[in-house]
């Protein structure tokens, strides 16, 4: 569990970093992205042992309903971050896309996971979103609209997140954790 908080820790300081500190964040220039980008590869690399190394014993039980919300709510984080970076017409009708979809992702598998490790991943990692969000807007409150989309880029996103939930129920199933089991009625 240690390696997990300090994962998250590192993660989090070094995406709010510019936010918190800009003036220290300027001064590293363009030099310091590469600082930036291995911190955060260690931050994964620590969550991802934090919580592959921590026990799963739950802590309540939940309903096995909560599996359908869950895979909903997947499908719907996986189109908020695509919508991050598509040419869709959606993407200037929302702020933070990738952001809220960090946090629609944690409360989804919030909903299906009650072990210790689960709850602080999960948790920590939408809060951190939430932190994001509000620093962002304060920082700069009035953003420049994406400008341009189209229906075929519509087309696209719907697409490509389908394709790229599949892909990642398809490596939840090959690690074990198969997040269709208990949703056939």
């Amino acid at each position: 569990m240690t390696l997990l908080i300090l994962g998250l820790l590192l993660w989090s300081g070094a995406h709010l970093f510019k936010r918190l500190a800009p003036d220290a964040r300027a001064k590293l220039g363009d030099k310091g992205r590469g600082g930036i980008a291995i911190a955060l590869f260690v931050a994964l690399i620590l969550m991802v042992l934090g919580f592959r190394g921590s026990e799963t014993v739950d802590l309540y039980a939940l309903p096995p309903y909560l599996r359908h919300v869950n895979n909903t709510l997947m499908i719907v984080a996986v189109f908020l971050l695509a919508l991050g970076h598509s040419k869709s017409r959606l993407r200037a009708k929302m702020r933070h896309p990738m952001l809220t979809s960090v946090m629609v992702w944690g409360v989804a598998h919030l909903l299906v996971n009650a072990d210790a490790a689960s709850i602080v991943l999960f948790a920590g990692l939408t809060l951190w979103a939430l932190v994001e969000m509000a620093l962002i807007n304060r920082a700069e409150p009035k953003p420049v609209p994406y400008a341009g989309g189209s229906m075929a880029g519509d087309i696209r996103l719907v697409i490509i997140s389908l394709v790229v939930f599949a892909v990642i129920a398809g490596i939840h199933i090959a690690l074990g954790y198969n997040p269709f089991v208990g949703t056939v009625a």
